[in-house]
Protein backbone atom coordinates (compact mmCIF):
# COMPACT_ATOMS: atom_id res chain seq x y z
CA UNK A 1 0.00 0.00 0.00
CA UNK A 2 1.33 4.10 -0.92
CA UNK A 3 -0.25 7.04 0.57
CA UNK A 4 0.26 8.29 -3.28
CA UNK A 5 -2.28 5.95 -4.62
CA UNK A 6 -5.89 5.85 -4.31
CA UNK A 7 -8.65 4.17 -5.29
CA UNK A 8 -11.40 5.68 -6.51
CA UNK A 9 -14.81 3.56 -6.60
CA UNK A 10 -17.21 6.49 -8.51
CA UNK A 11 -20.48 6.47 -9.38
CA UNK A 12 -21.65 7.52 -5.94
CA UNK A 13 -23.67 10.90 -5.10
CA UNK A 14 -21.01 12.59 -2.96
CA UNK A 15 -23.43 13.63 0.23
CA UNK A 16 -22.87 15.12 3.57
CA UNK A 17 -21.14 18.27 5.25
CA UNK A 18 -17.44 19.19 5.31
CA UNK A 19 -15.91 22.23 6.69
CA UNK A 20 -13.13 24.81 4.88
CA UNK A 21 -10.60 26.53 6.56
CA UNK A 22 -8.24 29.75 5.97
CA UNK A 23 -7.50 30.29 2.50
CA UNK A 24 -4.23 28.55 1.14
CA UNK A 25 -3.63 31.60 -0.87
CA UNK A 26 -4.10 34.01 2.50
CA UNK A 27 -2.25 32.25 5.15
CA UNK A 28 0.82 31.41 3.25
CA UNK A 29 1.03 34.85 2.73
CA UNK A 30 0.06 36.02 5.89
CA UNK A 31 3.08 33.53 7.85
CA UNK A 32 5.30 35.57 5.63
CA UNK A 33 4.11 39.50 6.77
CA UNK A 34 4.87 37.76 10.42
CA UNK A 35 8.42 38.29 9.32
CA UNK A 36 8.24 42.10 9.10
CA UNK A 37 6.91 42.41 13.04
CA UNK A 38 8.96 43.06 15.81
CA UNK A 39 6.17 41.51 18.19
CA UNK A 40 5.22 37.94 17.79
CA UNK A 41 1.98 36.70 15.26
CA UNK A 42 -1.14 34.46 15.94
CA UNK A 43 -3.28 33.34 12.82
CA UNK A 44 -6.16 31.38 13.40
CA UNK A 45 -8.06 29.04 11.31
CA UNK A 46 -4.89 27.40 9.70
CA UNK A 47 -5.31 24.79 7.35
CA UNK A 48 -2.95 21.66 7.88
CA UNK A 49 -1.44 21.54 3.87
CA UNK A 50 1.67 21.24 2.39
CA UNK A 51 2.15 25.09 1.58
CA UNK A 52 1.29 25.48 5.34
CA UNK A 53 4.40 23.55 6.14
CA UNK A 54 6.68 24.59 3.70
CA UNK A 55 6.28 28.12 4.92
CA UNK A 56 6.82 27.30 8.35
CA UNK A 57 9.94 25.28 7.51
CA UNK A 58 11.21 28.18 5.78
CA UNK A 59 10.26 31.06 9.00
CA UNK A 60 12.01 28.14 11.19
CA UNK A 61 15.12 28.15 9.17
CA UNK A 62 15.02 32.27 9.62
CA UNK A 63 14.97 32.16 13.60
CA UNK A 64 11.42 32.67 13.77
CA UNK A 65 10.14 30.31 16.40
CA UNK A 66 6.62 29.11 15.01
CA UNK A 67 4.22 27.33 17.39
CA UNK A 68 1.00 25.88 17.85
CA UNK A 69 -1.42 27.54 19.83
CA UNK A 70 -4.27 26.59 22.34
CA UNK A 71 -6.89 26.15 19.81
CA UNK A 72 -6.93 23.61 16.48
CA UNK A 73 -5.46 25.83 13.66
CA UNK A 74 -3.67 28.30 15.65
CA UNK A 75 -0.42 28.97 14.45
CA UNK A 76 1.75 31.57 16.64
CA UNK A 77 5.27 33.21 15.07
CA UNK A 78 7.66 35.14 17.23
CA UNK A 79 10.43 37.00 14.34
CA UNK A 80 12.03 38.30 17.76
CA UNK A 81 15.55 36.67 16.46
CA UNK A 82 15.27 36.46 12.60
CA UNK A 83 18.83 34.84 11.27
CA UNK A 84 20.54 34.35 8.24
CA UNK A 85 19.75 30.97 6.82
CA UNK A 86 21.95 28.60 4.77
CA UNK A 87 22.04 28.43 1.02
CA UNK A 88 21.64 24.45 2.06
CA UNK A 89 18.89 24.75 4.26
CA UNK A 90 16.84 26.74 2.25
CA UNK A 91 17.62 24.74 -1.34
CA UNK A 92 15.89 22.13 0.82
CA UNK A 93 12.64 23.35 0.13
CA UNK A 94 13.54 24.45 -3.60
CA UNK A 95 10.95 22.94 -5.78
CA UNK A 96 8.37 22.84 -3.08
CA UNK A 97 6.57 26.18 -3.37
CA UNK A 98 6.74 28.91 -4.99
CA UNK A 99 6.47 30.89 -1.77
CA UNK A 100 9.68 31.50 -1.35
CA UNK A 101 10.31 34.52 -3.28
CA UNK A 102 7.81 36.62 -0.88
CA UNK A 103 10.35 36.49 1.58
CA UNK A 104 12.64 38.64 -0.41
CA UNK A 105 11.09 42.25 1.16
CA UNK A 106 10.95 40.97 4.32
CA UNK A 107 14.31 39.82 4.70
CA UNK A 108 15.86 42.87 2.91
CA UNK A 109 13.58 44.99 5.78
CA UNK A 110 15.19 42.50 8.86
CA UNK A 111 18.52 41.32 7.67
CA UNK A 112 20.23 43.68 4.61
CA UNK A 113 19.96 40.63 2.33
CA UNK A 114 18.21 37.42 0.96
CA UNK A 115 18.40 34.42 -0.77
CA UNK A 116 15.82 32.80 -2.70
CA UNK A 117 16.17 29.06 -4.44
CA UNK A 118 15.11 28.00 -8.08
CA UNK A 119 10.86 28.24 -7.37
CA UNK A 120 8.83 25.26 -7.47
CA UNK A 121 4.99 25.37 -7.81
CA UNK A 122 2.25 23.97 -10.01
CA UNK A 123 3.57 23.52 -13.70
CA UNK A 124 0.58 25.12 -15.41
CA UNK A 125 2.82 28.20 -17.31
CA UNK A 126 6.30 29.44 -16.45
CA UNK A 127 4.81 32.07 -14.12
CA UNK A 128 7.82 34.62 -14.86
CA UNK A 129 9.44 36.14 -11.90
CA UNK A 130 10.54 39.44 -13.66
CA UNK A 131 7.56 40.84 -11.91
CA UNK A 132 8.98 40.60 -8.95
CA UNK A 133 12.77 41.37 -9.66
CA UNK A 134 11.98 44.14 -11.71
CA UNK A 135 9.46 45.62 -8.72
CA UNK A 136 12.50 44.87 -5.81
CA UNK A 137 14.96 46.96 -7.99
CA UNK A 138 12.56 49.43 -8.45
CA UNK A 139 12.74 49.79 -4.27
CA UNK A 140 16.63 49.59 -4.54
CA UNK A 141 17.30 45.86 -4.28
CA UNK A 142 20.31 44.53 -6.28
CA UNK A 143 19.73 41.14 -7.69
CA UNK A 144 22.60 38.71 -8.29
CA UNK A 145 21.61 35.67 -10.41
CA UNK A 146 23.42 32.20 -9.88
CA UNK A 147 22.87 28.65 -10.42
CA UNK A 148 21.82 27.79 -7.01
CA UNK A 149 18.86 31.15 -6.99
CA UNK A 150 19.11 34.62 -6.30
CA UNK A 151 20.98 36.69 -3.68
CA UNK A 152 19.39 39.68 -3.14
CA UNK A 153 21.08 43.11 -0.90
CA UNK A 154 19.73 46.35 -0.23
CA UNK A 155 22.86 48.89 0.01
CA UNK A 156 20.87 51.54 0.47
CA UNK A 157 17.92 50.68 2.14
CA UNK A 158 14.47 50.31 0.52
CA UNK A 159 12.81 53.32 -1.17
CA UNK A 160 9.21 53.91 -2.21
CA UNK A 161 8.42 54.41 -5.45
CA UNK A 162 6.05 54.11 -8.55
CA UNK A 163 5.23 51.01 -10.22
CA UNK A 164 2.86 49.62 -12.94
CA UNK A 165 2.71 46.20 -13.69
CA UNK A 166 1.96 44.86 -17.06
CA UNK A 167 -0.62 42.11 -16.15
CA UNK A 168 -2.43 42.70 -12.22
CA UNK A 169 -0.53 39.49 -11.13
CA UNK A 170 -1.29 38.58 -7.81
CA UNK A 171 2.32 37.45 -6.88
CA UNK A 172 3.85 40.47 -7.75
CA UNK A 173 0.77 42.74 -5.82
CA UNK A 174 1.77 41.08 -2.59
CA UNK A 175 5.71 41.13 -3.16
CA UNK A 176 4.76 45.18 -3.88
CA UNK A 177 3.07 45.34 -0.23
CA UNK A 178 4.97 43.22 1.73
CA UNK A 179 8.14 45.11 0.29
CA UNK A 180 6.71 48.75 0.22
CA UNK A 181 4.97 48.81 3.96
CA UNK A 182 8.65 48.88 5.80
CA UNK A 183 10.46 51.22 2.72
CA UNK A 184 11.07 55.01 2.84
CA UNK A 185 8.33 57.15 1.25
CA UNK A 186 5.64 56.19 -0.81
CA UNK A 187 4.89 53.74 -3.09
CA UNK A 188 2.08 54.13 -5.57
CA UNK A 189 0.78 50.42 -7.19
CA UNK A 190 -0.79 50.84 -10.45
CA UNK A 191 -2.52 47.87 -12.19
CA UNK A 192 -2.39 45.86 -9.04
CA UNK A 193 -4.43 42.65 -8.30
CA UNK A 194 -7.34 42.95 -5.96
CA UNK A 195 -8.51 39.63 -4.68
CA UNK A 196 -9.91 38.93 -1.81
CA UNK A 197 -6.58 37.77 -0.53
CA UNK A 198 -5.44 40.22 -1.57
CA UNK A 199 -7.94 42.60 0.78
CA UNK A 200 -7.36 40.51 3.65
CA UNK A 201 -3.43 40.96 3.38
CA UNK A 202 -3.61 44.26 3.54
CA UNK A 203 -6.10 43.57 6.32
CA UNK A 204 -3.09 41.92 8.19
CA UNK A 205 -0.49 44.14 7.21
CA UNK A 206 -2.81 47.10 8.66
CA UNK A 207 -2.86 45.31 11.88
CA UNK A 208 0.64 45.31 11.93
CA UNK A 209 0.79 49.13 11.56
CA UNK A 210 1.19 49.34 8.13
CA UNK A 211 -0.49 52.31 6.24
CA UNK A 212 -2.13 51.19 3.09
CA UNK A 213 -4.81 52.85 0.54
CA UNK A 214 -6.80 50.91 -1.77
CA UNK A 215 -8.30 53.82 -4.68
CA UNK A 216 -10.14 53.16 -7.59
CA UNK A 217 -8.55 51.53 -10.51
CA UNK A 218 -6.58 48.83 -9.17
CA UNK A 219 -4.66 51.57 -7.63
CA UNK A 220 -2.72 51.27 -4.03
CA UNK A 221 -0.79 53.66 -2.04
CA UNK A 222 1.85 52.15 0.47
CA UNK A 223 2.68 54.62 3.27
CA UNK A 224 6.25 53.43 4.42
CA UNK A 225 6.59 52.74 7.92
CA UNK A 226 10.27 52.28 10.33
CA UNK A 227 8.33 49.51 12.14
CA UNK A 228 6.09 47.02 12.18
CA UNK A 229 4.48 44.51 15.59
CA UNK A 230 3.08 41.71 15.28
CA UNK A 231 -0.80 40.76 14.52
CA UNK A 232 -3.79 38.35 15.33
CA UNK A 233 -5.67 37.39 12.48
CA UNK A 234 -8.41 34.57 11.06
CA UNK A 235 -8.26 34.46 7.08
CA UNK A 236 -11.06 34.60 5.13
CA UNK A 237 -11.97 31.02 3.96
CA UNK A 238 -10.66 29.00 1.34
CA UNK A 239 -13.07 30.48 -2.03
CA UNK A 240 -10.68 27.88 -3.85
CA UNK A 241 -11.84 25.02 -2.23
CA UNK A 242 -15.33 25.64 -1.33
CA UNK A 243 -15.64 26.12 -5.43
CA UNK A 244 -14.17 22.60 -5.89
CA UNK A 245 -16.44 20.67 -3.58
CA UNK A 246 -19.60 22.65 -5.00
CA UNK A 247 -18.37 21.22 -8.55
CA UNK A 248 -18.13 18.30 -7.51
CA UNK A 249 -21.65 17.91 -5.98
CA UNK A 250 -22.53 18.92 -9.72
CA UNK A 251 -20.66 16.38 -10.90
CA UNK A 252 -21.75 13.49 -9.04
CA UNK A 253 -25.60 14.66 -8.83
CA UNK A 254 -24.65 15.10 -5.17
CA UNK A 255 -25.56 17.27 -2.12
CA UNK A 256 -22.66 19.27 -0.11
CA UNK A 257 -23.07 21.63 2.45
CA UNK A 258 -19.87 23.36 2.80
CA UNK A 259 -19.10 24.97 6.32
CA UNK A 260 -17.39 28.27 6.39
CA UNK A 261 -17.71 29.02 2.72
CA UNK A 262 -18.89 32.62 2.20
CA UNK A 263 -21.43 34.43 0.03
CA UNK A 264 -19.35 37.48 -0.93
CA UNK A 265 -16.54 36.45 -1.83
CA UNK A 266 -17.92 33.40 -4.24
CA UNK A 267 -20.49 35.59 -6.08
CA UNK A 268 -19.35 35.08 -9.44
CA UNK A 269 -19.28 31.50 -8.78
CA UNK A 270 -22.74 30.98 -7.55
CA UNK A 271 -24.12 33.31 -10.66
CA UNK A 272 -22.18 30.57 -13.24
CA UNK A 273 -23.47 27.25 -10.67
CA UNK A 274 -27.04 28.59 -10.91
CA UNK A 275 -26.29 29.05 -14.41
CA UNK A 276 -25.57 25.49 -14.90
CA UNK A 277 -28.52 24.47 -13.76
CA UNK A 278 -26.93 23.90 -9.92
CA UNK A 279 -28.88 25.06 -6.64
CA UNK A 280 -27.54 26.16 -3.03
CA UNK A 281 -28.65 27.98 0.24
CA UNK A 282 -26.60 30.30 2.01
CA UNK A 283 -26.67 28.00 5.79
CA UNK A 284 -26.63 28.93 9.55
CA UNK A 285 -25.36 24.97 10.76
CA UNK A 286 -25.41 22.87 14.18
CA UNK A 287 -21.98 21.66 14.58
CA UNK A 288 -19.76 19.77 17.01
CA UNK A 289 -16.28 18.79 16.86
CA UNK A 290 -13.67 18.81 19.15
CA UNK A 291 -13.53 21.71 21.10
CA UNK A 292 -16.71 23.58 18.77
CA UNK A 293 -20.07 23.77 19.54
CA UNK A 294 -22.51 26.23 17.80
CA UNK A 295 -23.73 27.67 15.04
CA UNK A 296 -21.63 27.96 11.51
CA UNK A 297 -22.92 29.28 8.40
CA UNK A 298 -21.71 28.00 5.03
CA UNK A 299 -23.04 27.10 1.51
CA UNK A 300 -25.18 23.88 0.40
CA UNK A 301 -24.89 23.30 -3.08
CA UNK A 302 -26.59 20.42 -4.53
CA UNK A 303 -27.70 18.89 -8.09
CA UNK A 304 -31.68 19.24 -8.53
CA UNK A 305 -32.09 16.51 -10.81
CA UNK A 306 -32.94 16.57 -14.48
CA UNK A 307 -30.12 18.08 -17.45
CA UNK A 308 -27.41 20.70 -16.63
CA UNK A 309 -27.01 23.62 -18.91
CA UNK A 310 -24.01 24.24 -21.08
CA UNK A 311 -22.48 27.75 -20.48
CA UNK A 312 -19.69 29.69 -22.22
CA UNK A 313 -17.06 31.18 -19.75
CA UNK A 314 -14.05 33.49 -19.49
CA UNK A 315 -11.55 33.09 -16.54
CA UNK A 316 -10.46 36.36 -15.57
CA UNK A 317 -8.40 38.47 -12.27
CA UNK A 318 -10.99 39.38 -9.61
CA UNK A 319 -13.79 40.15 -9.71
CA UNK A 320 -13.92 37.86 -13.01
CA UNK A 321 -14.61 34.08 -12.75
CA UNK A 322 -11.43 33.09 -11.02
CA UNK A 323 -8.83 31.00 -12.66
CA UNK A 324 -8.54 28.25 -10.07
CA UNK A 325 -12.51 27.85 -10.24
CA UNK A 326 -12.72 26.35 -13.69
CA UNK A 327 -10.51 22.64 -13.99
CA UNK A 328 -13.20 21.66 -11.36
CA UNK A 329 -16.02 23.10 -13.20
CA UNK A 330 -15.37 21.39 -16.20
CA UNK A 331 -15.34 18.01 -14.81
CA UNK A 332 -19.68 19.51 -14.35
CA UNK A 333 -19.57 20.59 -17.61
CA UNK A 334 -18.80 17.24 -18.73
CA UNK A 335 -22.36 16.44 -17.88
CA UNK A 336 -24.21 19.39 -18.96
CA UNK A 337 -26.32 19.49 -22.36
CA UNK A 338 -24.50 21.31 -25.20
CA UNK A 339 -21.29 22.89 -26.14
CA UNK A 340 -20.03 24.55 -22.95
CA UNK A 341 -16.66 26.72 -23.64
CA UNK A 342 -13.89 27.46 -21.33
CA UNK A 343 -11.82 30.22 -22.36
CA UNK A 344 -8.68 30.70 -20.09
CA UNK A 345 -6.56 33.69 -19.98
CA UNK A 346 -4.71 33.77 -16.75
CA UNK A 347 -2.51 30.63 -17.18
CA UNK A 348 -1.50 29.93 -21.02
CA UNK A 349 -1.12 26.23 -20.00
CA UNK A 350 -4.27 25.02 -17.58
CA UNK A 351 -5.85 22.65 -20.07
CA UNK A 352 -3.38 20.06 -19.95
CA UNK A 353 -5.71 18.03 -17.48
CA UNK A 354 -8.33 17.42 -20.27
CA UNK A 355 -6.33 14.69 -22.06
CA UNK A 356 -7.16 12.62 -19.33
CA UNK A 357 -11.44 13.67 -18.94
CA UNK A 358 -11.28 12.06 -22.54
CA UNK A 359 -9.57 9.10 -21.85
CA UNK A 360 -12.58 8.98 -19.23
CA UNK A 361 -14.85 9.27 -21.78
CA UNK A 362 -15.33 12.88 -22.12
CA UNK A 363 -15.70 14.80 -25.49
CA UNK A 364 -13.28 18.19 -24.91
CA UNK A 365 -11.10 19.78 -27.84
CA UNK A 366 -9.04 22.56 -27.12
CA UNK A 367 -7.76 25.38 -29.16
CA UNK A 368 -4.93 28.37 -29.84
CA UNK A 369 -7.99 30.48 -30.42
CA UNK A 370 -9.75 33.03 -27.79
CA UNK A 371 -12.98 31.50 -28.14
CA UNK A 372 -14.33 34.31 -25.35
CA UNK A 373 -15.73 37.56 -26.35
CA UNK A 374 -12.72 39.32 -26.15
CA UNK A 375 -9.42 38.50 -27.05
CA UNK A 376 -6.54 37.72 -24.36
CA UNK A 377 -3.11 37.74 -23.80
CA UNK A 378 -2.43 34.53 -25.15
CA UNK A 379 -4.10 35.09 -28.67
CA UNK A 380 -1.87 34.52 -31.30
CA UNK A 381 0.59 32.57 -29.47
CA UNK A 382 1.10 28.86 -29.46
CA UNK A 383 -0.97 28.05 -26.33
CA UNK A 384 -3.83 25.96 -26.50
CA UNK A 385 -6.04 27.59 -23.79
CA UNK A 386 -9.49 27.20 -24.85
CA UNK A 387 -11.86 24.34 -24.77
CA UNK A 388 -14.98 23.28 -25.94
CA UNK A 389 -16.85 20.88 -24.06
CA UNK A 390 -19.69 18.25 -25.74
CA UNK A 391 -21.92 16.92 -23.43
CA UNK A 392 -23.25 15.29 -21.75
CA UNK A 393 -20.81 12.38 -21.54
CA UNK A 394 -21.01 9.20 -19.37
CA UNK A 395 -17.37 8.80 -17.62
CA UNK A 396 -15.85 5.97 -17.07
CA UNK A 397 -13.23 4.94 -14.81
CA UNK A 398 -9.30 4.94 -15.80
CA UNK A 399 -5.66 5.04 -14.30
CA UNK A 400 -5.29 8.82 -13.44
CA UNK A 401 -1.57 11.05 -13.40
CA UNK A 402 -2.46 13.95 -11.33
CA UNK A 403 0.15 16.69 -12.96
CA UNK A 404 -1.09 19.77 -10.56
CA UNK A 405 -2.51 21.00 -7.60
CA UNK A 406 -5.78 22.01 -9.02
CA UNK A 407 -5.93 19.65 -12.16
CA UNK A 408 -5.99 16.91 -9.47
CA UNK A 409 -8.88 17.73 -7.71
CA UNK A 410 -10.61 17.63 -11.18
CA UNK A 411 -9.08 14.30 -11.54
CA UNK A 412 -10.22 13.33 -8.48
CA UNK A 413 -13.67 14.31 -9.24
CA UNK A 414 -14.00 12.35 -12.03
CA UNK A 415 -13.12 9.19 -10.61
CA UNK A 416 -15.69 9.69 -8.31
CA UNK A 417 -18.32 10.72 -11.18
CA UNK A 418 -16.91 7.83 -13.30
CA UNK A 419 -18.48 4.47 -13.40
CA UNK A 420 -16.36 1.82 -12.03
CA UNK A 421 -12.85 1.74 -9.98
CA UNK A 422 -10.18 4.47 -10.74
CA UNK A 423 -6.52 4.31 -9.79
CA UNK A 424 -5.74 8.02 -9.12
CA UNK A 425 -1.46 8.11 -8.65
CA UNK A 426 0.18 11.13 -7.51
CA UNK A 427 -2.61 12.14 -5.52
CA UNK A 428 0.16 13.76 -2.30
CA UNK A 429 -0.02 16.72 -4.63
CA UNK A 430 -3.76 17.63 -3.91
CA UNK A 431 -2.36 17.77 0.15
CA UNK A 432 -0.50 21.10 -1.29
CA UNK A 433 -3.55 22.75 -1.08
CA UNK A 434 -6.87 20.40 -0.16
CA UNK A 435 -6.89 19.83 4.08
CA UNK A 436 -7.81 16.52 4.78
CA UNK A 437 -9.72 15.21 2.16
CA UNK A 438 -9.59 12.13 2.34
CA UNK A 439 -11.73 12.30 5.21
CA UNK A 440 -13.77 14.50 3.38
CA UNK A 441 -14.31 12.61 0.58
CA UNK A 442 -15.20 9.43 3.63
CA UNK A 443 -17.35 11.86 5.30
CA UNK A 444 -19.54 12.27 2.15
CA UNK A 445 -20.04 8.83 1.37
CA UNK A 446 -17.45 8.41 -1.11
CA UNK A 447 -15.54 4.82 -1.38
CA UNK A 448 -12.07 5.52 -2.02
CA UNK A 449 -8.67 3.67 -0.36
CA UNK A 450 -4.97 3.63 -0.36
CA UNK A 451 -3.82 0.55 -2.59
Amino acid sequence: MTDDVLAVHGGTPLQGQIRVRGAKNLVSKAMVAALLGETPSTLYDVPRIRDVEVVRGLLGLHGVKVSDGVDDGELVMDPTNVESASTDEINVHAGSSRIPILFCGPLLHRLGHAFIPDLGGCHIGPRPIDFHMQALREFGAVVDKTPEGMHLTAPNGLHGTKLELPYPSVGATEQVLLTAVRAEGVTELRNAAIEPEIMDLICVLQKMGAIITVHTDRVIEIQGVKKLHGYKHKPIPDRIEAASWAAAALATRGEIEVLGAQQADMMTFLNVFTNIGGEFEITDARVTRPGVTGVEGGIKFWHPGGELNAVALETDVHPGFMTDWQQPLVVALTQARGLSIMHETVYEQRLGYTEALNQMGATIQVYRDCLGGTPCRFGRRNFKHSAVIAGPSKLHAADLVIPDLRAGFSHLIAALAAEGTSRVYGVDLINRGYEDFENKLSALGAHAEYV
